[in-house]
């Protein structure tokens, strides 16, 4: 399953919540019709029945495509030449706060490095924030993950430029435990710069991705990353941020499941901070500014829910929905693309991807060639 629906999606949870992973699967290979499903669902769980509903159809026309035999064997190769183990919610080892996340939680986890480090969530502390990061930012981040592991946690982030890469690099400095977690697969080391970093953090610490060998990247991958981020840790500090940085998408995640949230503050007349300073004043973040301070976070019950609007990816100010920014991920700027292709790159239904192309057709941000669809200049 985690290779026929994109990350997040609640629908193939609850399925697979009703009638199992196994079922589930043989429902979307051999073609059943929703209506068939449905009844099987229905006889499991008639609460879940009713929420998929309608949904059902449209869900199964998603996943269909993206059943294919070859691309699981390459999957499974690829996570043999590099190590990686698959992990499920089956095993003793799966991070059961993850479960937090409802039907939005991970079917499985591929992990490169000793899967005995998994055991090491329920005592780590998330520690987020920009890539365009500040040196003090850089500093702090620094800081904090060394002061984390002589105090016995493992750190938790992205593997991306910035802070990321600053925790990273100092939990391996202080021969600490330190976890990735990644948008794509765990053979698709992500940024290039950070390959030899995530390489590192692969050997002594973990790399950690919910999607299969072979998947690559994208700006919603990397949003729905975040909660598992935040999901996994004990708690979530947000070291440097902007008002409308993607971190506060994680800050997002934790503060909704009930995990304990810090910010950094920063100097109050740096832009750079000024996301950190929202949480604390708006939302009711811990201010935190020394590593006792971080891990004392992991022993308060939890925040209020907080709400710092749509998740913010790597274009702060966009206003796309979900389909729209899942669409521009997949298409390309000069090879056409089908709806049938596209239904394969994204994870949409086929109707919802007809769509989606004509409001961006209309706004002029894609256009149909005739090989198919590509992307412009303004998308």
């Amino acid at each position: 399953m985690s290779a026929l629906a994109e990350p997040g999606d609640s629908d193939a949870g609850a399925l697979v919540g009703a009638i199992g992973p196994v079922r589930a699967l043989q429902a979307i290979v051999e073609r059943w019709a929703a209506s068939r499903v449905l009844a099987i669902v229905r006889e499991a769980d008639p609460a879940v029945a009713e929420l998929l509903g309608h949904r059902l159809e449209n869900a199964l026309e998603r996943w269909r495509p993206r059943a294919s035999l070859r691309t699981a064997v390459r999957a499974f190769e690829s996570a043999g030449h590099f190590r990686a183990a698959l992990v499920t919610p089956e095993d003793d080892l799966w991070p059961r706060a993850l479960d937090d996340l409802g039907d939005g939680a991970p079917h499985a986890l591929w992990v490169r490095g000793d899967l005995a480090r998994l055991e090491e969530l329920v005592r780590s502390v998330a520690l987020v924030g920009a890539r365009a990061a500040t040196g003090y930012g850089e500093h702090v981040a620094m800081e904090a993950s060394a002061g984390l592991a002589d105090r016995g946690f493992a750190t938790v982030s992205g593997g991306a430029y910035g802070i990321d890469g600053a925790v990273h690099r100092a939990g391996l400095a202080s021969d600490a435990t330190t976890i990735a977690f990644l948008a794509g697969g765990v053979d698709r080391l992500y940024p290039a710069g950070h390959t030899d970093l995530l390489r590192r953090v692969g050997e002594r610490g973990l790399l950690i991705a919910e999607l299969p060998c072979g998947s690559s990247p994208t700006r919603w991958r990397f949003l729905m990353r975040n909660r598992l981020i935040a999901a996994a840790s004990t708690a979530t500090v947000v070291v440097e941020a902007g008002r409308r940085s993607g971190s506060l998408n994680t800050a997002g995640h934790a503060a909704a499941i009930g995990r304990p949230l810090g910010a950094v503050p920063g100097p109050v007349t740096s832009p750079a901070s000024a996301g950190c300073h929202r949480l604390i004043r708006e939302y009711g973040a811990e201010c935190v500014t020394t590593p006792d301070e971080m891990a004392e976070l992991t022993g308060v019950a939890g925040q209020p829910k907080i709400d710092v609007g749509e998740p913010q990816g790597r274009d702060a100010g966009s206003t796309d929905n979900a389909e729209t920014v899942r669409l521009l991920d997949g298409l390309k700027t000069r090879s056409p693309l089908t709806v049938s292709e596209l239904v394969v790159r994204t994870g949409m239904s086929a109707r919802d991807v007809i769509g989606a192309l004509g409001a961006l057709e209309t706004t002029g941000r894609a256009s149909e060639r005739s090989g198919g669809w590509v992307k412009t200049a303004q998308g």
